[in-house]
């Protein structure tokens, strides 16, 4: 329920993890990469430390907004779980964290030379073990929006064709909460690129309001053959550069929507931010404030960054301002404007939200003519 401010409070659930990302010297991402090999050593320079997952990276960056949040998430009685904790207490976030005896805590380390898309090298711990058990409902009722964010790298919410996913999601709509629910990238030789996630989000999606990953991990996930035919296309370089959005964005965002999702929100990387949205049928029974949200199609160019230290949290802040624009009724393109805008200064910092401006910082920097970064081909 709003607090005193007005604020609408959000549970953010999901995948947490400790982000160790070594800063890298020279500029040429490339070449650095190209030295990744047996037996050389790269010197680096200091490695920065932070919390990260959609739990982590969503929330905080909502609390870093000003939106009333409570975390939900699992860790492991260790050292980087410690960590965790002290990291969401230094910002004074609400959290909701089960610890888990003899479990270990998930963590990612990040390579993320200058001028090429990131790296992970990730354990996904007591993410694994995360269920519905870990959700408490009777906190969640006295929200009003629920975020979860990866299923993709936990194992109890892709198994069995995602019934635990779509289980949690029918008790939280049951309980009158708008949703929304993100992806993060597979291994493609793990066992969640093996599952049938076809199956999965026609199970989870019509209890989806905002159905928010990024174009690649859902191109990977849905369309494997299209997927596979960017990647060609791409030759190594960033997929997201060689985008049609007839041909190639919006066929995504329309297969999702054919699964049952109400929007879709799609991260398109430095090309920017697509939203599409099913007929206005579909937000009858939903709240008063979503009646305008029917038949959007929208494609928002990125803003061009100040300066680049760290893409790392950019795509998960992004969502943390498209749920705190769309809870505060603002329209649809304002939402997805302020999205890309939080995106872009997201990445001026190497944590995630240190580079977070306010709505109002960032709606008179794009007054004052915040330059866009055109590259989506028709």
């Amino acid at each position: 329920m709003p607090d005193e401010k007005g604020n609408k409070k959000i549970i953010v659930a999901g995948h947490i993890s400790l982000d160790i990302t070594p800063v890298f010297k020279g500029g040429d991402g490339k070449k650095i990469l190209r030295s990744f090999q047996p037996g050389k050593l790269l010197e680096v320079g200091k490695a920065s430390v932070s919390g990260g997952g959609a739990a982590f990276n969503t929330g905080l960056g909502l609390h870093a907004l000003g939106a009333e949040v409570l975390l939900m998430a699992n860790t492991g009685d260790d050292d980087f779980g410690r960590i965790l904790k002290g990291k969401i207490q230094e910002r004074g976030c609400e959290s909701c964290i089960t610890v888990l005896p003899g479990e270990i805590t998930s963590y990612t380390i990040v390579l993320a030379p200058k001028g090429v898309d990131r790296l992970f090298l990730h354990n996904p711990g007591c993410n694994d073990t995360f269920g519905f058990e870990h959700v408490d409902l009777k906190k969640a009722a006295t929200a009003d929006h629920f975020h979860f964010g990866y299923p993709t790298l936990m194992k109890r919410f892709y198994q069995n064709d995602g019934l635990e996913l779509k289980e949690l999601f029918c008790s939280i709509k049951e309980l009158g909460l708008t949703t929304s629910l993100d992806l993060a990238a597979v291994d493609p030789e793990s066992e969640a690129a093996a599952c049938r996630w076809d199956r999965i989000f026609k199970s989870v999606l019509p209890y989806v309001d905002f159905f928010v990953p990024s174009i690649e991990e859902l191109g990977f996930l849905l369309n494997r053959p299209l997927y596979e035919k960017w990647q060609a296309i791409a030759a190594g370089e960033d997929i997201t550069s060689i985008l049609s959005l007839k041909g190639d964005v919006e066929t995504i965002a329309d297969q999702a929507l054919q699964l049952g999702a109400k929007a879709v929100l799609l991260k398109c990387g430095a090309a920017g931010m697509f939203l599409k949205t099913a007929s206005n049928q579909a937000f009858v029974n939903g709240p008063d404030f979503l009646k305008g949200w029917g038949e959007i199609s929208y494609f928002q160019n990125s803003f061009l960054p100040d300066r680049i230290l760290s893409a790392t949290g950019a795509g998960d802040t992004s969502i943390a301002a498209f749920i705190k624009a769309m809870l505060e009724r603002r329209s649809p393109v304002e939402c997805v404007r302020l999205a890309a805008a939080t995106g872009a200064s997201c990445v001026t910092a190497y944590d995630t939200v240190s580079g977070l401006m306010s709505f109002e910082k960032l709606e008179e920097k794009m007054k004052n003519g915040w330059e866009e970064q055109k590259q989506i081909l028709p």
